[in-house]
């Protein structure tokens, strides 16, 4: 029997395109949609703890703004007046940004994130602030300051993270489109155990600006309900800035005119099915079989694959996350520091034990992993695995109970590892359990290859989560 929440918005399908027509037609107005999103922002917040703030003002501005470019015919984009979310972790103009801490000052910014900005002048109203951990530093949404965040599937659970809130508001309809982060899978996990789409782009596709104490794993990218909507966020957040040194001079191809018809006849797919760490749940491996299954009548030819350095990409993570995490914490006045997340300050506290020369050959080590998924990538059309390892969990716990893990990253040994290569990966809803929880399935594509990714994710999302288990 299913255990999902009437908080669940009903699966219409992709949404973007659809909305944009009505209101090129005046079939439906921005203030209208801003109104719906902010009601069910507000209906859903005492349940579900996704939204740190709620912008009633500011999102109807906005969609009246919007409103009159449509009635004069002058759009500035294809999001021009989809109502959108933004995470507690990117500086919003004017907003409060409190990065899931209490030691966080609650004072507005006076700019916007490079990619806020972006979407902001794409025409896209921003409805709330989602709710975040303390600094992003684990795939679950709870911090001591602003609560936990909960699975609308079944509030017991958790909602993952740690775009947590993010995700919660695209699977309850509070919104269209979803801003996340993702340093070790904090798009993908959440959007896995809430039962939407997201993407982690290629790493330099979509500017950041502050640089993150998390160093190049730490990307932004989009999150909705079905992955066609991905698309036109994305090209909004896209671009070169000169406030994000680490993208570098080159500039990737663009997304606009680049997107492939689909799923390509005869792909050549490569299954990764056993993660470097952590145990694969039952359930999660009967859906991923399901999902193969599946492909093969669509003509795909599979070919299971080993994750490279599969011994050493663990270790390889965690002297990048814990060095970034003894790095963000230096940022928090010593005084303030026991109000911080003990797990936080247990990684920080074992990332200052690393020395420098520690950090520099895992650096190292990184790029020859990179080089060897570089390599694997070119011999297929893409990469395939579960989208998370285990089912949503406990909500307030760390790890699945019972599990004998001791930190988040364990069970995530499908997400981090594509942090460290850089890759595009997106997740996609599958069918879920016979307990009605959201199961997954990731597309991994070659550095720079997003729109192929995002083309596969939208044509595969609906037959895959349609096919039973």
């Amino acid at each position: 029997m299913s255990v999902v929440s009437p908080a669940v918005a009903q699966d219409e399908g992709p949404q973007v395109a659809a909305l944009t027509h009505a209101f090129r037609t005046g079939a439906r107005s921005p203030v209208e949609l801003a109104q719906v999103a902010l009601a069910q922002a507000e209906a859903i917040n005492p349940l579900l703890n996704a939204f740190l703030t709620i912008d009633h003002d500011g999102a109807l501005a906005a969609a009246r703004a919007s409103e009159a470019r449509w009635r004069a015919g002058t759009p500035l984009s294809p999001i021009d007046g989809i109502p959108t979310t933004l995470k507690d972790i990117v500086w919003v103009k004017d907003w409060s940004v409190r990065y899931g801490s209490a030691t966080t000052p609650a004072a507005p910014y006076a700019e916007d994130a490079p990619a806020v900005r972006r979407l902001r002048d794409a025409g896209a109203v921003f409805i709330g602030l989602t709710t975040s951990p303390e600094f992003g530093w684990k795939a679950v949404t709870d911090s001591a300051a602003f609560g936990v965040t909960r699975n609308p599937y079944d509030p017991a659970l958790t909602s993952g993270g740690s775009s947590g809130g993010a995700a919660v508001a695209a699977a309850c309809g509070a919104g269209v489109l979803h801003l996340g982060t993702d340093g070790g899978g904090s798009i993908r996990v959440p959007a896995s155990f809430c039962g939407i789409a997201g993407l982690k782009p290629t790493f330099g596709r979509v500017p950041a600006y502050p640089a993150s104490a998390f160093g190049t794993v730490a990307h932004i990218g989009p999150m909705a309900r079905h992955a066609q909507d991905l698309i036109p966020m994305l090209a909004a957040m896209s671009g070169r800035d000169l406030a994000d040194w680490a993208q570098g001079a080159g500039a990737l191809a663009p997304l606009e005119g680049q997107l492939p018809p689909g799923f390509p006849l005869g792909a050549r797919i490569g299954v990764w099915s056993e993660p470097p760490c952590g145990a694969v749940d039952p359930e999660v491996a009967t859906a991923f079989a399901a999902a193969l299954r599946r492909l093969e009548v669509l003509g795909a030819i599979l070919e299971p694959i080993t994750l490279p350095f599969a011994d050493r990409v663990t270790d390889i993570f965690e002297k990048h996350w814990y060095t970034g995490a003894a790095k963000r914490l230096l940022g928090v006045p010593e005084a303030m520091r026991d109000g911080v997340d003990p797990g936080f300050l247990e990684i920080a506290a074992e990332g200052t034990r690393f020395s420098a020369v520690d950090l520099i050959s895992a650096q190292a080590e990184r790029g020859a992993f990179g080089m060897a998924m570089d390599q694997l990538s070119a011999q297929f059309d893409f990469i395939v695995s579960p989208g998370v390892a285990v089912l949503p969990f406990a909500a307030g716990d760390l790890v699945p109970a019972g599990s004998g893990l001791s930190r988040w990253h364990l069970w995530a040994g499908f997400n981090f590892p594509i942090n460290l290569s850089q890759q595009p990966a997106a997740v996609i809803p599958l069918a879920p359990t016979p307990a009605g929880l959201p199961t997954a399935f990731q597309i991994i594509g070659a550095r720079g290859a997003d729109a192929a990714v995002l083309a596969a994710a939208a044509a595969l999302q609906g037959t895959l989560a349609g096919a039973g288990q």
